[in-house]
């Protein structure tokens, strides 16, 4: 075994990790703002918060008190129990989603991560299926390029080769759609399936969005054949697109939403909500989480909905999306290496003109001369950099963002790493 260390450029080596993860990371101390700090005390601007995670920026004093002062109280007491936080936070998220989903939801499961509430979503899908029309109809569709996570079940739904091949054989009665192919889907919809899940921002699968034709499609059929329709709102939910859901931006009536990434502020949460029609079909210990719904992760939540769901936070983060579009809109013109803009709010992608064998080392390199340039971005798909900052982002610190990725996708043109034949 070997000990790890942290270099003088912040970098950790022998990482006691496996191996799935990269061997030398950059190591973080604090963050503040939207800025991280590494342990050698540089700063980054992060437009990637934890991926889609921290919505609420770093060092908050409010939520710092908010789960100091629950873990004074009660850390934790299980399922067996109730606690208070989590009975509050229930009832925000069932009244906030009762104008979003076909039915009004009634319950929430709470769990861990977005794997997690997408796992209890595929469960409690097939359960109604079964119980509601008996066996024969618990066949899932999913679509090209989406990623609902990493457990076993999760990923039978997430059709991406890289993720999917080294574990199969996964779940058995997995369909494949193209996303937004309305014909593809009308022919494939029918009562054999229990659910559809999709996202309506597809967060790793290049930031394509729904179009409104394929959300209203999606509802219909949904609805004729009595087929649940999961929304994956883990990445998009909570404000990430200038809406409280990025269901409300579409004519998109899910059954089910699920919910992780921003709820607690960097603490593990999940939620997945479902109508009466579903959990009155649902009995005693079919489903569960040991630690889902604990009172320091749902007392934070408290907070983190209180914040998101003011008018005022919304408003001012659909006006930083609006400057975002600005940027980006000045960032395509006139540069051959970007070739689209896709997403919406404030998880945006921007697609570079890279050929399918050189995107990882392009998009690699990309991400590397930004963080030597202080500055913290994503990728998605094959040849997409994804911004997706803290909602409470500044005008200024976004220009800095789009600046310095202007800056170097310039100096990487200079050098030949793109194809030709982009916007300009």
């Amino acid at each position: 075994m070997n000990d790890y260390s942290i270099d003088h450029a912040a970098i950790a080596r022998g990482v006691p990790y496996p191996r799935n993860y990269n061997s030398e990371l950059l190591t973080f101390a604090r963050g503040k703002g939207v800025y991280l700090y590494d342990t050698a005390g540089r700063r980054y601007l992060d437009l990637g918060s934890g991926i889609a995670v921290n919505a609420l920026g770093y060092g908050r004093r409010d939520l710092a008190r908010t789960a100091a002062r629950q873990m004074r109280r009660l850390i934790h007491v299980s399922n067996l129990f109730a606690n208070e936080p989590a009975l509050r936070v229930g009832e925000r998220l069932l009244r906030t989603a009762a104008g979003v989903m076909r039915e009004p939801p009634v319950a929430v499961h709470f769990g861990n991560s977005g794997s997690e509430a997408n796992e209890a979503a595929l469960k409690y899908a097939r359960l109604y299926a079964l119980r509601s029309r008996g066996a024969g109809h618990h066949k899932f569709l999913c679509f090209e390029n989406g990623f609902h996570g990493r457990t076993i079940g999760a990923l039978a739904v997430t059709p991406n080769p890289k993720y999917r091949d080294p574990f199969l054989p996964l779940l058995p009665d997995i369909t494949v759609c193209p996303y937004n192919d309305v014909s593809a889907l009308e022919r494939i919809v029918s009562d054999e399936y229990a659910a559809v899940i999709v996202e309506v921002v597809q967060g790793e699968g290049g930031l394509r969005v729904m179009t409104p034709e394929f959300a209203a499609a999606l509802s219909r059929l949904c609805a004729q054949h009595d087929v649940l329709l999961i929304a994956d709102e883990v990445q998009t939910g909570l404000g990430r697109t200038g809406t409280l859901y990025a269901s409300q931006q579409r004519e998109f009536k899910p059954d089910i939403i699920t919910l992780s990434k921003p709820l607690a502020a960097g603490l593990p949460l999940s939620a997945t909500l479902i109508p009466d029609r579903v959990n009155r079909l649902l009995n005693l210990g079919e489903h569960g989480s040991t630690f889902g719904g604990g009172p320091v992760t749902t007392a934070v939540a408290e907070q983190v909905l209180a914040t998101i769901e003011a008018p005022r936070f919304l408003m001012q983060v659909q006006q930083r999306a609006r400057e975002l579009d600005t940027l980006l809109d000045s960032l395509q013109s006139g540069r051959h290496s970007v070739t689209g803009v896709h997403g919406l709010g404030l998880l945006r992608g921007v697609e570079l003109a890279v050929d399918t064998e050189r995107a990882a080392t392009v998009l690699s390199t990309v991400l590397e001369r930004m963080r030597a340039a202080g500055v913290l971005i994503l990728r998605s798909g094959t040849n997409v950099v994804r911004i997706a900052p803290p909602l409470t982002i500044t005008a200024a610190e976004l220009e800095r963002g789009v600046t310095a990725l202007d800056r170097e996708l310039r100096q990487l043109e200079s050098e030949n790493w793109f194809e030709t034949g982009g916007t300009e």
